[in-house]
């Protein structure tokens, strides 16, 4: 595997970015990792890693860096009420939608000028937050945007907010793969339900599929809610997704 970290340069500044690649095979398909709330760490490493074992180049962006560098946390981020996570809080809340769209548009730019990333479809997956990020992506850049996937995606219908998923199902070409977990406050059933009939009536290419019995961050392999079979299905379920849309 070839690994960097290196700076992709954005509208709003230098975006650190973990860049891991296959070592042979030539040019390959890219896709985005966008990470959960707690932030880049070594279990988001791994698991961009383990995509990139099946062929991609996969780009892990540091979502929060206009809060500047110092925006990764301990392990006692997912304690709440820590000083960890209250710190980090204090950034994810301030995040929206539309700069993130920003932000993929840059590394799109950027990969269309590496000679070992493949010309054409690009892949997008989020986990919790970043779930709607993936989402939004597809309507936002339809023409580059080929498969799209979110991960126990956080309050998947939000009013609230600017380029919504429930907003902009439909509006792209990409085929969509929604998971959302059973056990989630984030994402309760209702809101899950909600989703799914929009997700029906804009006759938007994909799935959503409801993971039973699980929690919110089940994928995740350091979390004590981990759960290995939901895990594995989601591995299958995005490179099945990969496999298809991109190659």
């Amino acid at each position: 595997m070839i690994e960097q970290i290196l700076d992709i340069h954005t509208d709003d500044g230098a975006m650190e970015t973990f860049v891991v690649r296959p070592e042979r095979g030539g040019a390959h398909p890219p896709v985005l990792m966008l990470m959960d709330a707690p932030g880049i760490r070594e279990e988001l490493y791994d698991m961009a890693r383990r995509l990139a074992t099946v062929g991609y180049v996969v780009l892990l962006p540091n979502l929060y860096y206009r809060a500047g560098v110092d925006t990764k946390y301990g392990p006692e981020v997912l304690e709440h009420g820590s000083a960890e996570h209250t710190r980090m809080r204090a950034v994810r809340t301030k995040m929206t939608i539309p700069p993130v769209m920003r932000d993929v548009g840059a590394m799109i730019r950027w990969l269309d000028r590496q000679s070992f990333a493949k010309a054409g479809p690009v892949g997008a997956h989020g986990y919790c937050m970043s779930g709607p990020y993936a989402l939004a992506a597809a309507a936002r850049y339809p023409d580059r945007i080929a498969a799209a996937a979110s991960f126990y995606g956080t309050w998947l219908v939000n009013e609230d907010a600017e380029e919504s998923p429930h907003r902009t199902l439909g509006q792209g070409r990409a085929e969509l793969y929604i998971a959302c977990a059973e056990i989630d406050e984030l994402a309760p059933l209702p809101m899950v339900e909600t989703l799914r009939g929009l997700f029906v009536a804009a006759g938007s290419p994909g799935e959503l599929e409801l993971y039973p019995g699980v929690h919110h961050g089940f994928a995740f392999p350091q979390r004590r809610i981990y759960d290995k079979p939901a895990a594995e299905r989601h591995w299958e379920r995005l490179i099945g997704l990969y496999r298809r849309r991109l190659g």
